[in-house]
């Protein structure tokens, strides 16, 4: 079985490492947590985010040849992309990575990998936050339907859908949260001027 766009696919897998790094070191620049959402509405996005990780990345594999490292696809894709195409997608992904990277350094110290209320929390509305109310899950999607576009598998697709449902599920948990804690008045103001995850999209 051959794959779509391979360089492509190899270039937004190295990407992808290189995000995941760099948000790892950066994991201790964040304020003390006060409060933190219930586990239960937590666990439900968390799984469905964790199976859909493992999907979108775990529908093939790596193999050593002696034209380099190329990528095999435990099913055949439902379409191939053209070099060229391949290549929009590696912009695309290093373009949401770039715009989720902004996010996190317009938040600061209040960044938390889960739905919590930092010391000093408040309603950030600046930056890539005046564009949509949750950046960073938009420019990690972005990355996951480039990288998705690219392979081009029933796996892959399967993945990118349920990141998708998780993150959007974890956004309503988020604004659930942040409206309690911090005030229903003002995030419903910032909510009613900012879309919540497309510019221009629903609010």
């Amino acid at each position: 079985m051959s794959a779509s766009a391979p360089n492509a696919i190899l270039a937004l897998t190295a990407i992808w490492l290189a995000w995941a790094v760099s948000w790892l070191a950066a994991w201790r620049w964040t304020a003390g947590t006060e409060r933190a959402a219930g586990g239960r509405p937590q666990s439900a996005y968390r799984i469905v985010n964790l199976i859909g990780w493992l999907l979108l990345f775990g529908d093939g594999v790596f193999r050593t040849s002696p034209r380099g490292p190329t990528w095999q696809p435990f099913l055949p894709p439902l379409w191939h992309l053209s070099a060229t195409a391949g290549w929009v997608m590696v912009a695309v992904a290093l373009g949401g990575m770039a715009f989720a990277w902004s996010a996190r350094v317009a938040l600061g110290r209040l960044w938390s990998v889960d739905v919590t209320r930092k010391t000093g929390h408040r309603i950030v509305d600046g930056g890539p936050y005046a564009i949509v109310r949750h950046p960073i899950y938009t420019g990690i999607l972005l990355g996951a339907i480039a990288l998705m576009l690219a392979k081009g598998t029933p796996i892959a697709l399967a993945g990118c859908v349920l990141m998708i449902v998780g993150y959007h599920l974890k956004a309503r948990v988020e604004e659930r949260f942040l409206a309690d804690e911090l005030g229903r008045r003002a995030y419903a103001d910032y909510a009613r001027r900012v879309p919540m995850l497309l510019p221009f999209g629903p609010h």
